[in-house]
Formats: structure tokens, C-alpha cells, sequence
């Protein structure tokens, strides 16, 4: 299989519900025949009573045990599913449509109790099936009142897990540690200094071959850049890859430019190294972490919903991500093999693409509130005390223009003032330690 065809695969197999239910019915299926088998063997050998077992029931009141729990499982899958599909509606209306797939549709817990749900459904069936007119199969009914017991845990565990898991602050802290992780990933290395960006067009000059996109358009998911690196040093070449991770790119549209010995590169083979698909993901994306989390406060700042107080969660988490990337390198346009022959060059985010995704459109939407003003004051101001130097430009250009926002915004004299004082908090934290000094 292709690496893009596998790479697409697993991306749609760690958002899809079925996959861990499945996995509990291959696992029943095994389980299944062996319990019988160890069921049998042990009532053979007299460890177990096949009148009283282990919990002494008789056929009528094993019977009974078994079908609730047949019962119980059923409506817990129901309520759960339906419950999910209510709980996606309202985090795409009231947060943003694309927290569905990176945080809700990934989430392991509540995957891994629908498969036991299923497993214990489908095991608590088979022994109520089971059962003959004047036989108990005892360590099977056991073990069907063990899944349902933890069955009901596991369902009232979930219903407190979802409603916590829905909430804002939950839902920007689960994006925030996606994004961390995102960014230590591709930017492993940290800061030298301040970083001039490569020439490389004029270098370069005009690419000996442009690799054009073929078959569907999509979006750029993901590159396998150790295949890319190792096709150009066999080949003796320079690849640029065109777009960005996170671009749309249709077909007909520049996928790579080849310089040098390009003409033992096989097109078809280069595609099969690019994932595309429908919707961003964080894999290789840093910059769509700070897209859903600009995205959830603006549209906690809409009219429609007027909840200044989730957008400051969002800048919380803003804030976190941009500290760990200002201490970051992000010069890793050109990516070289062992020898130091620069082999790919891919281009990412530079600082200012981050800066501005993180507080220019939050500021134009939310600068008339006055918990947001002093949220983002507080951010930059942060910033600016904590990474160094060569990061502290573009900060100051976005605490000018909070400047002048704030002031086009609040005509009295006493809110200007108060809009003007960086709060952590928004409102309620270091206003009244300010005052006090």
C-alpha cells in the first residue's frame, strides 16, 4: 500500500466510532468458544458446581440476570451514540465545527466504552442463548454479571466524563495539549537567535521539472519527508514541496519543483508521498491548533452567542502555545540528508503567521469588550518579558494596534483606563493589585 492510501487510512480509523466496537466483537468472537470450552472443563472436574457456580443462581433466576443485562447494554449503546450525536451538534454550533474530528471523534474513552458496551451485549446474549431447559452454564453467567456490573460503572463514569468533556475549558485544554505536542513534533529544536529566511529563489533559479497534482483535489494532511529526503539524495537532487501542510490544492496546481538530476524520479511515486484529505488535521499541522482555538472565540464573540468569557479560555491556550513556539527554531525550510546537502525544502509558518493567526482577528472581533482588551494585553506583555529578543518585533507591532483599538473603541476616559491594564484573568485578576499599588 501506498504511504498516502496508509496514512489516510489510519487518520480515518483514529476518527471513526465503529473501529473499537469491532475490536470488541472480534475479541467476543475469540473469547467466546474459550469460556465455553473452560466453562465445561471446569464443571467436568468438579471445580465448579454446576447448581450453584459462583453465584448460586437457579435456570429462572439466571435467566432473569442475563436478559437485563441484555437489556441494560442495549439501552446504554442507544443513550450513548444518541447522546454523542447531540453532543456533536452543539460543540459544532457553539465552539466550532472543527472540534469535532481533532478532539470528539478521537476520543479513546468514550470508544473504549462503546466496545465494552457492545462486548458485553453481545456475550450476555450468546449465554442467554445459550442456556438449556436444565442447565446453567454457571462461569459464563459470571462473567456476563462481571461485563454488566462494569457496564453500569462504565456508563455512569461516561455520562460525568462527557459532561466535563464538553465544556469550554476542557474542550481549548484538550486542543492545547493536541497543539503542544503538534509543535514539539515538528519544531523539535529550540531557538538560536533571530533567523534570516534563505534566497532560495535566486539561488536556485527556475526548477528543472514542476511535479503538477493529479487524480482529486484536497488538502494537504501530511508529507513523508525521511522518503522525500531519501528520493532526492539517491537521485542527486533538490525537492521543493509546494504548498504548506494545511493547503488546498487542486489539480493541475504545483506539487513539487525538482531541481538537479530530477529525470530519474519517478512522478506517480513522489504523489504517493503526500496525504490529502477533506478536512486539516494536527499531524503535521501546528497551525491549525491556533486556527480552532481563534476560531472558538470568535465565535464565542459573535452576537449570536456573547460569551467573552470562553474567548479568554481560547487565549489562555493561544498564550501557552505561543511560549512554546517562540523558544522553538522555525527554520526548517531546508531539510538536509547525513552529508549536510540540503535535500527538501518545505516551507512552514514563520513567527509573524503565528502571531497574527493568535491575536489579529480576536482583536478586530473582540476588542469592545474589556475582559478580552485586558487578556490580551496581559498575553503579549508576557511574551514579550518571557522569549527573546528576535521575537519581540511582531509582539510589539500587535500591542500598538491593541492600542489604538482599544482607544477607537471606548470613549470614556474610565474604561479606557480600565482597558488598558493587563489582566490574566480578563477581569477580576491583577486589576485590583494595580489599583492597591
Amino acid at each position: 500500500m501506498d504511504w498516502n492510501r496508509w496514512y489516510s487510512l489510519k487518520s480515518y480509523l483514529r476518527t471513526s466510532l465503529w473501529t473499537v466496537p469491532l475490536i470488541a466483537v472480534a475479541i467476543y468472537a475469540v473469547l467466546k468458544p474459550l469460556t465455553e470450552m473452560a466453562g465445561r472443563s471446569m464443571t467436568r472436574q468438579g471445580i465448579l458446581d454446576p447448581k450453584t457456580g459462583f453465584l448460586g443462581l437457579s435456570m429462572t433466576g439466571a435467566r432473569s440476570l442475563v436478559g437485563d443485562i441484555v437489556s441494560a447494554d442495549l439501552a446504554f449503546l442507544v443513550f450513548t451514540f444518541g447522546s454523542l450525536l447531540v453532543a456533536i451538534q452543539v460543540a459544532g454550533g457553539q465552539y466550532t465545527p472543527r472540534i469535532i474530528a481533532t478532539t470528539l471523534l478521537r476520543d479513546n474513552i468514550i470508544r473504549s466504552i462503546s466496545g465494552l458496551f457492545v462486548f458485553s451485549l453481545l456475550f450476555a446474549n450468546r449465554t442467554l442463548g445459550w442456556m438449556g431447559e436444565n442447565e446453567v452454564h454457571q462461569l459464563q453467567v459470571f462473567i456476563a454479571a462481571l461485563c454488566g456490573f462494569a457496564s453500569v460503572v462504565a456508563f455512569l463514569f461516561l455520562i460525568d466524563y462527557a459532561a466535563k468533556s464538553l465544556r469550554p475549558v476542557s474542550l481549548v485544554a484538550r486542543v492545547g495539549e493536541l497543539g503542544i505536542a503538534v509543535i514539539e513534533s515538528v519544531y523539535p529544536a529550540p531557538t538560536t537567535g533571530a533567523i534570516t529566511q534563505p534566497e532560495r529563489d535566486k539561488e536556485r533559479g527556475v526548477p528543472d521539472r514542476i511535479v503538477r497534482q493529479r487524480g482529486r483535489s484536497g488538502i494537504v494532511l501530511a508529507v513523508n519527508l525521511e522518503m522525500l529526503v531519501a528520493k532526492a539524495r539517491r537521485a542527486n537532487a533538490v525537492i521543493e514541496f509546494v504548498p504548506q501542510v494545511g493547503d488546498f490544492v487542486a489539480v493541475d496546481d504545483p506539487l513539487f519543483y525538482l531541481y538537479g538530476n530530477a529525470d530519474t524520479i519517478n512522478d506517480d511515486r513522489l504523489r504517493t508521498l503526500v496525504a490529502f484529505g477533506t478536512e486539516r488535521t494536527m499531524e503535521q499541522d501546528p497551525m491549525f491548533a491556533f486556527r480552532i482555538l481563534v476560531d472558538i472565540a470568535l465565535k464565542a464573540l459573535s452576537a449570536a452567542i456573547n460569551d467573552p468569557t470562553t474567548a479568554v479560555l481560547a487565549i489562555d491556550q493561544l498564550h501557552r502555545l505561543l511560549r512554546m513556539v517562540g523558544k522553538r527554531s522555525l527554520h526548517v525550510e531546508e531539510i538536509m540528508d547525513k552529508s549536510g546537502q540540503v535535500r527538501v525544502i518545505l516551507r512552514t509558518p514563520n513567527w509573524e503567521d503565528f502571531v497574527h493567526i493568535s491575536f489579529r482577528e480576536i482583536r478586530q472581533c473582540g476588542v469592545g469588550s474589556i475582559q478580552i482588551a485586558r487578556r490580551l494585553r496581559a498575553a503579549i506583555e508576557n511574551l514579550i518579558q518571557s522569549l527573546p529578543e528576535h521575537r519581540h518585533e511582531a509582539l510589539r507591532v500587535e500591542l500598538t494596534l491593541l492600542d489604538r483599538a482599544i482607544a477607537s473603541k471606548h470613549p470614556f476616559p474610565e474604561d479606557l483606563a480600565l482597558a488598558r491594564i493587563p489582566d490574566s484573568q480578563g477581569l477580576g485578576g491583577s486589576a485590583a493589585s494595580t489599583a492597591n499599588n
